[in-house]
């Protein structure tokens, strides 16, 4: 009877394939994640970003500035979405995060090329991210010497040997000393609340479903939306207290500045939180046990966390997966938190990033009601 036998262990080895089969949510994820990590990891993530967004004031319109301008145009590490009249509208589009770098090419910079006096460019970059703008700050200087080579000819070939004819002074805003922190403990708000709340509400219809409760349930007179709205609410309590350890520890331990309004990342979090709450709800419905609701939810989270912005820079994933990231929650959210800590965004700049987050809740909450009433069903 102790002795092995083949016949029993063919039998065995039989079973768990019919039941892998059988549960095909976890036989994807099994294969899903596996290929999610090897596509995001080989194709999306770049610690070299280039393409940034660049915003130019070019004020001085004579050959040189207009040579530099379209050496910034064809570089590799800045894409000119914008040409802007004067430094407040470049401040503007900053804070919105609409753009990386701001370019200013000032008045009389012709004049003091051709005289030597080694004009100045100032360019201002947002800070919030410190790893996207190292790299391309590096080349600048490269690239206005190589813009300017066909203008230093002629006459003015003696400026070209030596040192630079141009001076470049970066003045980084919002985080000038590129402390990690300050970039990590915001974005750690979103990724906490994202982690721990989809998870948590994933396993509430779910656990009514196992423990035999959910017939209970479907007896009352209530309506699919009562239900899941009252699954939903007392978890954003949990949120909040979420929130606020971490804006403590932000405050008092990680000296992380706050220049907004505090009262407003309140309210931009209620969005947030009630977006990750409906995923959460929306995965309870569809998965048959506590096991396959947990499975969705890191499926969820893992291109979450990789393709907001929070691990890696952003601006430096091709176009397809900043489409991708764009239509997550985290992505934005991660922008408000940011802006309204280190840049002292108000409600106009917030709500840019809110309306995505609202239209991505609304659309979760009614997949996670349109599956309950299938459940009623």
């Amino acid at each position: 009877m102790n002795a092995f036998s083949l016949a029993r262990f063919r039998a065995m080895v039989r079973k768990e394939f019919v039941q892998m089969r059988r549960d095909r949510v976890t036989f994807a994820m099994m294969v899903g994640i596996p290929l999610m990590q090897l596509v995001l990891f080989s194709y999306a993530i770049n610690l070299d970003p280039k393409h940034l967004p660049t915003a130019v004031v070019l004020a001085d319109h004579a050959s040189p500035g207009r040579a530099l301008l379209q050496g910034i145009i064809n570089s590799d590490y800045f894409d000119v979405v914008a040409t802007v009249p004067t430094e407040a509208d470049a401040q503007r589009v900053l804070a919105r995060g609409e753009v990386t770098f701001v370019v200013n090419i000032p008045a009389g910079f012709a004049r003091d090329l051709w005289r030597g006096a080694r004009p100045a460019i100032l360019v201002e970059a947002d800070g919030t991210d410190p790893g996207s703008a190292g790299n391309a700050v590096g080349n600048l200087q490269r690239i206005v010497d190589s813009s300017l080579q066909r203008e230093l000819s002629g006459p003015q070939a003696h400026l070209r040997p030596g040192e630079s004819p141009v001076e470049l002074r970066v003045h980084t805003l919002y985080n000038p000393d590129a402390i990690t922190q300050f970039s990590i403990v915001p974005g750690l708000m979103g990724v906490v609340l994202t982690m721990t709340l989809v998870l948590i509400t994933g396993l509430a219809i779910t656990r009514e479903r196992e423990t035999g409760t959910m017939e209970n349930l479907l007896s009352m007179p209530t309506r699919p939306f009562e239900v899941l709205l009252g699954k939903i609410v007392p978890y954003v309590l949990v949120g909040y207290v979420q929130v606020g350890l971490i804006l403590l520890a932000a405050r008092f331990v990680f000296d992380v500045p706050m220049l907004g309004s505090t009262v407003l990342l309140l309210a931009a979090s209620l969005v947030f939180i009630a977006a990750n709450l409906a995923v959460g709800i929306t995965f309870s419905t569809v998965a048959q046990n506590q096991r396959q609701a947990m499975q969705m939810g890191m499926f969820f989270f893992l291109p979450s966390i990789l393709l907001s912005g929070f691990m890696f820079p952003f601006r430096g994933m091709p176009q397809w997966a900043q489409r991708l990231g764009e239509v997550l929650p985290l992505t934005h959210y991660l922008r408000v938190v940011r802006g309204i800590m280190l840049k002292g965004n108000g409600a106009i700049e917030v709500l840019a990033h809110v309306w995505p987050i609202a239209l991505f809740t609304a659309v979760a909450l009614a997949i996670g009601v349109r599956r309950y009433r299938r459940t009623l069903d």
